[in-house]
C-alpha cells in the first residue's frame, strides 16, 4: 500500500473537505478513508458513521454488484453519471447521480473515489409531480372542463403583425403536425401554446407543459418517457410524461437546453408515435402532439450544437415567432391601459392612466422582460400610487434609477442645452472681466448691447 506523508494526507483533505460535491474514498476492502460533510448530507449520515466503516455494512441495501464505488475497484472500470438508489443504516432512501473512478498508483489500484450529487428531493417532487398529473388527467376525463387556463384571445393585441401571427394558429391549430415557437423571454410562449391547444381537436384532452432546463438531464429522459421496474436499482413501473400526455399536446419549453443524445430518442418518437420507457424494450404507442418552444433564435442554436438539425427540420412543419414588445411599439400603452384596468379591480383601485412623461418613458425604454416585465411594473405601480394615474415617481427603484441615467445621457448629448449652458458661462464671464458692465460685456462678447441684455432676461427668469 502507497504510504502518504502527514502532510500530504492534510492537504488532500483540506481540498477535498471544500469541494461542495460528496466525495467518497474507499480502499480497495470497501473500507471508507475519506467522507467529507457534503457526502454525508447527502446520506443523511455522520461523518463518524461512516469513516473507516465497511461500506456495505453503513449501506446494507447495496451489494458488490450494485454499489458504484465496488463495482469500479473490482473492474478498474470508471463510471460516469450513473443514477444510484440506496438506503443508509437508518431506513432514508438516497437517491444520487455518481460519477465514480479507480485510484491508481504505479498502475496499482488502491480505492476508489465516488462524486455524488444528490438530486434525492429533485426526483420525488418530479415523481409527485407526474402521480398527480395523472391523478388529474383521470378526473378530466370525467369532466369536460377545459385544461388549459388561455385561449388565443387572451393574448391582447393591436400589432397588425402579432394579430395575423394568432389568426395563423388558429388556423393550424386543428392540425397533428408539431409546432416550434420561438420568442424571448417574457414574450408569452407558453399562453400562446396553450391557445394553440384550446383551439385545436385535442382541446378536451390533458395538456402536459415541461421546462427542459428545469430538471437535470440524467433525470429528465426518466420524467419524459417513464421507467421500467429494475431498470436502475429502486426504478419501479412509472409512465413518463408522453403516456400521461396521450390525446393531447406536451410542450416542451427551453428545448435547447434538452442534451443532445436525449434529443435523438425525441426525435425517433416524433417519427414513429412509440416511446420506450427507460430500462425497457417494450414499444407504447402514443398519440401525442409535440409543441416546443426556444427563447434563443434557432440559427443560433444550431450553430452552438444545442439542436439537432434533423430534431429542427422535424418540428419545423409550423413555426411561430413571437414579435418582442419594442418591436411592436403600439401595443405598449395598449397593454398598459389594459394591465391597469386589470388590476384595479385586482386591488380595488380606480387609477386613470398615466402621466406624459411616464408614457415617453414607456415608449422608449426596451423591455428586456417583455410583456412580462411591463406586466409586473404595472402591478408595482398600481399598488403604491397614491394619485389618480401613475407617475414616474410609482416606477420600481431599478427602473427608475435607469429613468434618471437615461435622462442624463440624453441632456448630455443635447444640442441646444450644451449650446444655452455655454453661452451662459460665456456671458458670466464676460460680466466678471467687466465688473458688471453691460457696454464693455457686450463689447468682448461681440454682440449688440440689446441682445446681452435680453439674454440676460431669459437667464434670470
Amino acid at each position: 500500500m502507497v504510504q502518504l506523508t502527514a502532510l500530504t494526507k492534510e492537504v488532500l483533505s483540506a481540498i477535498l473537505k471544500t469541494i461542495d460535491e460528496g466525495i467518497h474514498v474507499v480502499n480497495t476492502e470497501g473500507k471508507t478513508i475519506f467522507y467529507n460533510e457534503v457526502a454525508a448530507r447527502h446520506d443523511g449520515m455522520n461523518v463518524k458513521e461512516v469513516q473507516g466503516k465497511d461500506l456495505l455494512d453503513v449501506f446494507p441495501s447495496l451489494t458488490e454488484n450494485s454499489s458504484t464505488l465496488l463495482r469500479v475497484i473490482k473492474t478498474g472500470k470508471p463510471i460516469y453519471n450513473q443514477t444510484q438508489v440506496y438506503v443508509n443504516i437508518h431506513g432514508v432512501r438516497i437517491d444520487t447521480i455518481n460519477t465514480t473512478l479507480p485510484i491508481f498508483v504505479d498502475k496499482q489500484i488502491i480505492g476508489g473515489v465516488e462524486i455524488a450529487k444528490n438530486y434525492t428531493r429533485m426526483k420525488q417532487l418530479s415523481e409527485s409531480l407526474l402521480d398527480l398529473q395523472k391523478s388529474v388527467n383521470k378526473n378530466k376525463k370525467k369532466k369536460t372542463t377545459k385544461n388549459v387556463k388561455y385561449t388565443l384571445d387572451d393574448l391582447k393585441t393591436v400589432n397588425p403583425i402579432f394579430q395575423s401571427l394568432k389568426d395563423e394558429a388558429g388556423k393550424l391549430a386543428k392540425s397533428d403536425s408539431p409546432i416550434l415557437v420561438y420568442g424571448e423571454s417574457g414574450t408569452g410562449k407558453e399562453l400562446f401554446v396553450q391557445g394553440i391547444h384550446h383551439a385545436s381537436l385535442r382541446d378536451d384532452g390533458p395538456f402536459i407543459a415541461q421546462n427542459c432546463a428545469a430538471i437535470p438531464e440524467t433525470l429528465l429522459e426518466s420524467i419524459l418517457f417513464g421507467t421500467a421496474k429494475g431498470s436502475y436499482t429502486g426504478a419501479v413501473e412509472r409512465k413518463g410524461l408522453f403516456e400521461l400526455a396521450d390525446g393531447g399536446t406536451l410542450f416542451l419549453d427551453e428545448l435547447h437546453t434538452m442534451p443532445i443524445e436525449l434529443q435523438a430518442k425525441l426525435l425517433r418518437v416524433l417519427e414513429d408515435g412509440m416511446v420506450r420507457r427507460v430500462g425497457s424494450a417494450q414499444n407504447i404507442s402514443v398519440d401525442v402532439r409535440v409543441i416546443a418552444a426556444m427563447n434563443v433564435h434557432p440559427n443560433t442554436a444550431l450553430e452552438n450544437q444545442k439542436l439537432r438539425s434533423d430534431l429542427y427540420y422535424r418540428l419545423n412543419v409550423f413555426t411561430f415567432s413571437l414579435l418582442p414588445i419594442r418591436e411592436r411599439k403600439e401595443d405598449i400603452l395598449y397593454l398598459t391601459d389594459y394591465f391597469i384596468q386589470f388590476f384595479n379591480k385586482k386591488l380595488n383601485k380606480r387609477i386613470n392612466g398615466v402621466e406624459k412623461k411616464l408614457e415617453s418613458f414607456f415608449m422608449s425604454h426596451l423591455w428586456p422582460g417583455n410583456v412580462r416585465e411591463l406586466k409586473h411594473t404595472i402591478e408595482y405601480m398600481m399598488n403604491v400610487c397614491e394619485e389618480e394615474v401613475l407617475q414616474m415617481a410609482d416606477l420600481p427603484i431599478m427602473m427608475k434609477q435607469h429613468a434618471v441615467v437615461k435622462e442624463n445621457v440624453e441632456n448630455s448629448l443635447s444640442l441646444r442645452k450644451n449650446v444655452e449652458e455655454m453661452e451662459r458661462q460665456l456671458i458670466d464671464s464676460a460680466l466678471n472681466m467687466s465688473d458688471g458692465n453691460i457696454n464693455q460685456a457686450a463689447k468682448l462678447l461681440e454682440i449688440p448691447r440689446q441682445t446681452l441684455q435680453y439674454k440676460l432676461k431669459k437667464i434670470r427668469e
